[in-house]
């Protein structure tokens, strides 16, 4: 394998009059996304931290808990383009990518193929019940998130950008679905669990779903100042020393290696990807910069952990026996890895 020069290590973001701005408007989203959606400050921030470190989203959670709500805020407050992709069993990746279709000239009668794109071609695209849609339509997905282009026959066309895909997935119902394969869950930067409200915010939704009121959010932001405040956040400092517990964490999922927790030797199979442990370090830069720092801390590492893991590690037989999740595993990994090494 052919090596080259490191990059320099990242260098601080100043506070400068961009800064400050572009940073306010990510508050901002955040905020203008809390007016619709009730009591999962948690998914909203996990969702928004995605779109600024330009990865996708898999939410797992029951029907009715208004996951497409959120996409359509999402885009009404970002100015940006949106489409859903309901997905069945006998959709076909040319319902998703689009299609060559022949057309005939109405002056010449000369005949030639035009490139229909699909629904695929938006900003934000929810992909609902993705885990109903056969393999064969799954892995059409797998260029559009990795490459941001699709390819028709032997042409490839760039997507939209900003370019963010949430897929969705029902834990309850599983009859007539297909499982994502391991290398589909790895395109997601984070998979994001929503739990059923609590009386309190329940009640809350059932004021606002049962009654004459609407919700009314503002465009506090666009498509190019979303891909400045992607720059901008990118650039965070990161210690190294807080990278290096980043990078232990990921480690620590591993099963044969010798400093793992004994529950993640005896129930994983195989421990987080290289690709969890750059996702844990966006992650973490997206957490500080919507908190009004420009700097990353062991909390922000701490806190997004979960979400970009869980996903990542493969139990073993044993584990499904046992009924391990791998929440406890990932909760176990934090527990035993330190902020500084032994």
């Amino acid at each position: 394998m052919a090596t080259s020069e490191m990059p320099p290590p990242t260098a601080p973001t100043s506070r400068n009059p961009e800064t400050e701005l572009l940073q306010t408007q990510a508050i901002a989203i955040e905020r203008e996304l809390s007016k619709v959606i009730v009591g999962y400050p948690d998914v909203l921030r996990g969702v928004l931290i995605t779109l600024l470190a330009g990865g996708h989203a898999l939410i797992e959670g029951a029907p009715g808990l208004g996951k497409t709500l959120l996409v359509r805020t999402l885009a009404d407050v970002l100015d940006l383009t949106y489409s859903r992709i309901q997905c069945t069993p006998d959709l076909m990746p040319s319902d998703i990518l689009g299609t060559n279709v022949l057309l005939a000239s109405s002056e010449t009668g000369e005949r030639r193929f035009e490139f229909q794109s699909g629904p695929v071609f938006a900003n934000l695209v929810l992909v609902d019940e993705v885990n109903r849609a056969a393999p064969k339509t799954q892995s059409a997905l797998l260029e559009a998130m990795q490459e941001r282009t699709v390819t028709v026959g032997t042409r490839g066309y760039p997507l939209p950008r900003p370019f963010f895909v949430i897929a969705t997935q029902n834990p309850i119902e599983m009859t007539g679905t297909y499982p994502l394969p391991e290398a589909q869950l790895d395109r997601f930067l984070f998979k994001l669990k929503v739990e059923f409200p609590s009386a309190n915010n329940l009640k809350e939704i059932l004021v606002r779903t049962t009654t004459t009121w609407e919700p009314t959010v503002e465009q506090v932001s666009d498509g190019e100042s979303l891909i400045g405040i992607q720059r901008v956040a990118r650039d965070l400092l990161i210690a190294s020393h807080v990278m290096d517990y980043a990078a232990r964490l990921v480690m620590g999922t591993h099963p044969r290696l010798p400093n793992s927790p004994e529950a993640v030797r005896q129930y994983v199979r195989y421990g987080a990807s290289p690709r969890a442990a750059q996702g844990v370090v966006l992650a973490a830069k997206m957490n500080a910069f919507l908190s009004g720092r420009l700097n990353v801390s062991f909390d922000d590492v701490r806190s997004v952990a979960p979400a970009a893991l869980r996903h990542r590690i493969i139990l073993n037989v044993e584990a499904e026996v046992a009924g391990m999740e791998p929440d406890v595993i990932v909760d176990t990994v934090l527990k035993h890895v330190p902020e500084e090494p032994r």
